[in-house]
């Protein structure tokens, strides 16, 4: 049996940086993937990265005179190194540290001191001061009749690994994750159909960004079916044939390939959490408190695998918690977290931070409120990305930024702006007079805050 300073398990954001800031402090750290596929994490392998590449290259599609299917594959294939390549920096970026090691095999808490390792030749039992479990979350398979039977059914995982582009795609789920996957087939030349069961498309966003994002989707010959829940599925003509409800109506519709779409859930299968005094909530994330610490004092749980905001920006973030307890004055926790940006990477990029109009309603939080269309900005027509709606919201009394929708080229970076000044509390006067540089789609930002004076 052999004992480290600290067992991390799973190699994503937060457990890799901890490894390395551990490392770095003299700790010796035993690192625990279950895949060598896995090196680096959900992000580099199988979420961000792949799908941000795919995304950007089906934007580009125009560009090239190649056929769909040859353009896709290429696509594919380029995913692939990019995954490749910065799974094999993530690996030796531990591996390589004299104090830390690296195990490929499948762990399990034998009791709240002891680790078992399985692997496919051998099996090893570890203890260590302190764990850290960061195993991350994977999709959600929903209770339809028919899909263990039914074949060319894939997650967002393993439709990534599909080399043929499929002429027709249906998706199950019009979330965030399907919309972007919905948006980039559709760029890559698929016909593709939404399935949803909420009444309103983007039912948590404001209204008018809803029907801007609807209108763009519908322009690029997306399908959307909202109101309709999948009852079953079954194989037909080398493809899948989907049977939904609408209503009182009955419907079948046919492609090539099924993707779910329907969430993702902590992984916490086979951790052997019952071995240990470790609490779980209903949906199977592991209970934390506001340092992340669980309810044996030496094990902590970062990232999606807590039940948290499923970003790699907030299992980063996470890791600065836990390394404030360990290494810092123990005062930053999730209740100094506050006003998460995030960024739907369909086309162009739909981006938000803070409230938006619907949660202000319904929170009864006054507001004042400015819009702009995207086409008047001037450098949105140099890049001929004209689609779009910016969105800001201000308290009244202090002036203070609230929230804002971003839906618009670049908004990804822009959205970052926004935020600082929300976190530093300036006016929106700050944003609306300062000096961006010109021509770029940062200085929209003056002139949407500008608007309310």
């Amino acid at each position: 049996m052999e004992h480290f300073d600290a067992i991390i398990i799973g190699f994503g954001k937060g457990g890799k940086t901890l490894a390395s800031s551990l490392a770095k402090a003299g700790k010796r750290v035993a690192m625990l993937e279950q895949s060598s596929k896995m090196y680096g994490g959900t992000c580099i392998n199988i979420a961000c990265i792949p799908t941000k590449s795919l995304v950007f290259q089906s934007q580009d599609r125009y560009k090239s005179t190649e056929s769909n299917e040859d353009y896709y594959q290429e696509s594919i294939q380029e995913k692939d190194q990019l995954t490749s390549t910065l799974r094999d920096k993530n690996f030796h970026m531990l591996d390589d540290q004299e104090t830390v090691m690296v195990y490929t095999a499948k762990a399990t808490f034998i009791d709240n001191n002891k680790i078992q390792l399985n692997a496919d030749t051998e099996s090893l039992e570890l203890t260590a001061d302190t764990f850290f479990i960061n195993t991350g979350s994977s999709p959600i398979i929903p209770p339809i009749d028919g899909l263990e039977e039914t074949d060319y059914v894939y997650t967002s995982t393993t439709l990534q690994k599909r080399n043929e582009l499929p002429e027709k795609l249906i998706i199950v789920g019009g979330g965030y994750i399907g919309l972007e996957f919905a948006s980039m087939y559709a760029n890559f030349g698929s016909e593709v159909t939404v399935i949803d069961s909420s009444k309103e498309f983007l039912s948590n966003d404001d209204r008018d960004i809803a029907t801007e994002v609807q209108k763009i989707f519908e322009e690029k010959g997306i399908t959307i079916q909202l109101d309709s829940r999948v009852q079953s599925v079954k194989n037909k003509d080398s493809g899948v044939a989907v049977t939904y409800q609408t209503g009182d109506t009955t419907e079948e519709t046919y492609g090539c390939a099924l993707l779910l779409a329907t969430g993702r859930k902590p992984n916490t299968e086979g951790l052997g959490l019952d071995n240990t005094s470790i609490q779980q909530d209903e949906k199977g994330a592991i209970l934390v408190d506001d340092y992340l610490k669980t309810d044996v004092d030496h094990i902590w749980a970062l990232g999606d695998v807590n039940g948290g905001p499923q970003f790699t920006y907030i299992s980063l973030d996470d890791f600065r918690i836990v390394r404030d307890q360990l290494f810092g004055k123990g005062t930053y926790s999730k209740k100094e977290r506050k006003n998460v940006p995030y960024s739907v990477f369909i086309e162009p990029v739909l981006s938000h931070v803070g409230l938006n109009e619907k949660t202000a309603k319904e929170k009864g939080i006054d507001y004042k409120l400015a819009s702009i269309p995207a086409a008047g900005i001037p450098y949105a027509r140099i890049i001929k990305q004209t689609d779009g709606l910016l969105k800001a919201l201000v308290d009244p009394e202090t002036d203070e930024i609230l929230g804002c929708t971003l839906f618009c080229a670049d908004s990804s970076e822009m959205i970052n702006t926004v935020r600082i000044a929300m976190e530093a509390k300036l006016p929106y006067s700050r944003l609306k007079d300062n000096i961006f540089t010109h021509p770029s789609m940062s200085e929209a930002l003056n002139d949407l805050f500008s608007s309310f004076d």
